[in-house]
């Protein structure tokens, strides 16, 4: 039977196994699930759409994956930016975004069960009637689902305070590449019982099985918040109002770092005028029963370095928060832009916002920055006019590998929290030792030995 005839049959017994309603071969169904955000270098299209509704259904088709040797791509959304979902060469997409159901919620354990697709908003809806929250709050909360934010480790505004995802996640039910179905964790904020493998998951960006359950850790939802807007010259002083910050001792449960770049940006989509106003925006939210007396302290802190800071309870503080949070970026022609996502010590990041800078100039491209302040993770982007043609992508190419090696020679990191994916899978050994990868491939095959499940992805 040669390769054609052999995935068709498979696409067959998929459709018999799990339903016709559940499985796809549709030009602009496979078209729209074989791709995220992240920048696409060799565009695929899966064999079939799997959309998974139930446990079983996740099992069925991993087993006869398995069993033809055809690889699963897993998606939830699609919102990631790292190419973690792209579809790969004769694969099976399997979404799981009809997978959204909330399990279980248990207020007084201030835990929550929940299937991969449950959109994050969603359940933070859900909890919030029960003076709960679900605490990581990436940028596309709206959209993304807590499988997509388990298989990335993601983060946002919130992390801060409160932690990445993986800070959250106390257990996890998943099936393996030949479709067996395991528990790991527990439903306990504490346990130590054998190797965490919950943390090996979380962040594991579907290549070592699929997470068809989470048991997440709620946090208590603040009645009383607090938000400050500071305009400050410039990026240096912004920064030094975030080591002011922490030399006071106070906790923000959101932190967020703008340049001048990313305030023309959102005077742009936003008619604000920030950018008329100073060379540099601190974002702050305090929270909890002290959140008032928080905030005074951090108001003080920020007009003695000479920033103009809003006055309390001031609702245009408020909204910038939720501007900053929904932004992901201007029009620009993505062939011409690229955003990264590294994260730094915060006490490095003057000297590699300065870096950034000169890593612009030397390479003629041009550069702004928004970071997660509070916990160093910076997200640059880089781009030139579309009349710079090739050369200018060549330009901006170099600025970003410089970039990449700038954050790690300050002793950062090639990804805070958007995950390897493909994007970055090549740097991967600037950051990781031969033994520490070597160690990672072997974890890979223990958990897949057949190299079915995201491949390509995450580990080089």
């Amino acid at each position: 039977m040669n390769l054609e005839t052999a995935d068709s049959a498979l696409v067959a017994e998929l459709t018999q196994q799990i339903g016709e309603d559940s499985v796809s071969t549709e030009p602009k169904v496979l078209l729209a699930h074989s791709h995220d955000f992240g920048k696409i270098v060799d565009l695929q299209q899966p064999l079939a759409v799997v959309f998974a509704e139930r446990v079983e259904d996740v099992q069925a088709t991993l087993r006869l994956a398995s069993a033809a040797g055809v690889a699963v791509v897993p998606r939830g959304a699609g919102t990631g930016v790292s190419g973690g979902a792209h579809a790969t060469v004769r694969c099976i997409v399997l979404s799981l975004e009809r997978m959204n159901r909330i399990l279980e919620i248990r207020p007084d354990d201030e835990v929550a069960v929940v299937q991969p697709g449950v959109v994050n908003a969603v359940l933070n809806n859900a909890v919030a009637k029960h003076g709960l929250m679900y605490a990581p709050d990436p940028a596309s909360y709206q959209q993304s689902t807590i499988g997509g934010n388990v298989a990335t480790n993601a983060g946002g505004l919130r992390c801060a305070k409160y932690g990445v995802t993986t800070d959250s996640v106390l257990g996890l039910d998943v099936v393996l590449a030949d479709g067996t179905l395991i528990s790991t964790g527990r439903n306990t904020f504490k346990g130590v019982a054998g190797y965490d493998l919950t943390s090996l998951l979380v962040g594991s960006e579907g290549t070592l099985g699929v997470v068809v359950s989470v048991t997440v850790r709620l946090r208590y939802l603040s009645a009383k918040t607090c938000s400050i807007a500071a305009v400050f010259t410039d990026v240096i002083q912004a920064a030094a109002g975030v080591m002011a910050i922490a030399r006071i001792r106070v906790q923000p449960a959101i932190l967020e770092l703008l340049d001048i770049g990313t305030m023309r940006v959102l005077d742009a989509a936003y008619g604000s005028d920030l950018a008329a106003r100073g060379g540099a925006l601190l974002l702050v939210r305090t929270d909890g029963h002290g959140a008032e007396i928080e905030a005074n302290i951090v108001r003080s802190a920020l007009e003695n370095l000479g920033a103009h800071v809003s006055e309390p309870d001031d609702e245009e503080a408020v909204r910038l928060i939720e501007m900053r949070r929904a932004s992901r970026g201007d029009g620009q022609d993505d062939k011409y832009r690229v955003g990264e996502d590294v994260a730094v010590p915060r006490s490095a990041m003057v000297e590699y916002m300065g870096t950034l800078d000169q890593i612009a100039a030397r390479n003629r491209v041009m550069v702004r920055i928004v970071a997660h302040a509070g916990d160093g993770n910076l997200h640059p982007t880089f781009w030139v006019n579309s009349e710079d043609g090739a050369a200018g992508v060549a330009r901006l190419d170099a600025a970003l590998e410089e970039s990449i090696r700038a954050a790690l020679e300050v002793g950062g990191t090639i990804t805070g929290e958007h995950g390897v994916g493909t994007a970055k899978r090549d740097w991967l050994a600037w950051e990781q030792s031969a033994e520490v990868l070597e160690i990672q491939r072997k974890i890979k095959a223990i958990f897949d030995p057949q190299g079915i499940l995201n491949p390509g992805k995450a580990i080089l």
